[in-house]
């Protein structure tokens, strides 16, 4: 029933031929259960198969390590929150992310994956250190209004965690929030990234830090941006890739 309530988000104006056609998806999901990667990995598997892409879901990451899967998939969605990762896992998927596999995640499921391992987090772009507070009132405001993931949206509320995070200064930053903190007062106007997008390699990166539970993943903008993200990262090997480096600091 959830899943069906999700679909009806789907009304941003996307085009009637979904660009996941015939894409190869490789979701994987495991790690800490209070973020239920099973569930999420369902209504994800789901919408996949829905906009006819080819779907392998594996619940270990040693599918990373096997080349004749990597070498032949578009994207990797990854719903895995506080886990270990092996050294030939990581090297694989790092490697086939370079070559031009897209990568896709959000919330723990991406941005605290792995926190012993720093070569993912550089990929990443980013790593989850915070959520003062809990679950909260926040706005989630769209700071890129012309790019395909956000283009036709509007600053909207959530009430969820508000992820205080370590990124990467060189990301291409879509939304962002407002840190308004009665726990820590010393975050107050804190600016922190919600969604970003970059480069890994030739391969497309997209993240979003909302999605605690599946209810955040089902409000209909956050759903947007999400399937918007993912839709972006498959197009890897398919276009030309782009300069996305954003520095914000000058020289």
């Amino acid at each position: 029933m959830a899943f069906v309530i999700l679909l009806s988000f789907d009304g941003y104006g996307q085009t009637a031929k979904s660009t996941l056609d015939g894409k190869k998806v490789l979701l994987v999901y495991g790690g800490w259960d209070g973020h239920q990667p099973k569930i999420k990995s369902d209504i994800m598997s789901q919408w996949l198969i829905q906009e006819k892409a080819e779907v392998i879901v594996s619940n270990s990451t040693e599918i990373y390590a096997d080349s004749n899967v990597m070498y032949n998939i578009d994207l990797v969605i990854q719903i895995i929150t506080m886990s270990e990762i092996k050294e030939n896992e990581i090297k694989g998927l790092l490697d086939g992310i370079k070559s031009g596999i897209g990568f896709a995640g959000f919330h723990g499921g991406m941005g605290d994956s792995f926190r012993s391992n720093t070569q993912y987090q550089y990929m990443v772009g980013g790593q989850f250190v915070s959520h003062p507070g809990g679950q909260l009132n926040y706005k989630v405001h769209i700071i890129d209004k012309q790019h395909p993931i956000t283009k036709g949206m509007k600053d909207y509320s959530v009430h969820t965690e508000q992820y205080y995070m370590h990124v990467d200064p060189n990301n291409t930053v879509l939304a962002t929030t407002v840190f308004k903190s009665d726990a820590h007062q010393w975050i107050q106007g804190a600016v922190i990234p919600v969604v970003w997008i970059k480069y890994f390699g030739k391969g497309r990166v997209f993240y979003s830090s909302l999605g605690h539970a599946p209810k955040d993943i089902m409000q209909p903008e956050s759903w947007e941006i999400l399937t918007r993200g993912i839709r972006w990262a498959a197009e890897s090997k398919f276009i030309e890739h782009q300069n996305l480096l954003n520095p914000i600091y000058e020289y």
